[in-house]
């Protein structure tokens, strides 16, 4: 049902580098570049994630609450990823681990920006 998120930055060439580095992880790259905004994913696959400084010229803040789950293949890539993030400026928001007792296996970070995102897998 969703075909992309786009999140806030101030700082596009800080956040490129960021989500460059996840993108590769997951097998994917950029798909979209145009005045200001930089859009990642593959045409016809899963949702995407958008990049971009705001329209109204204000600055980017993050959303209480809100948080964008990127699907890994495995615990390992959940492993990876989380250190992908950390390695690139974001900031850990819970290790990479078992989470209740249905096998969701999840770690969540912040990008640069202070968007909250996590990687699992689902058991």
């Amino acid at each position: 049902m969703i075909g992309y998120v786009t999140l806030g930055t101030s700082d596009l060439e800080r956040g490129a580098k960021f989500y460059d580095a996840l993108a590769a992880e997951m097998g994917t790259a950029r798909m979209m570049e145009w005045d200001g905004a930089i859009a990642w994913g593959t045409p016809g696959g899963g949702a995407g994630i958008g990049l971009t400084k705001p329209f109204d010229g204000n600055p980017a803040t993050v959303g209480n609450g809100v948080m964008v789950a990127l699907e890994a293949k495995d615990n390992a890539q959940v492993d990876r990823l989380h250190a992908v993030a950390l390695a690139n400026g974001g900031t850990c928001e819970g290790a990479p681990g078992p989470r209740g007792d249905g096998g969701f296996y999840a770690a969540y970070f912040r990008d640069p920006d202070g968007n909250k995102l996590n990687a699992f897998v689902m058991g």
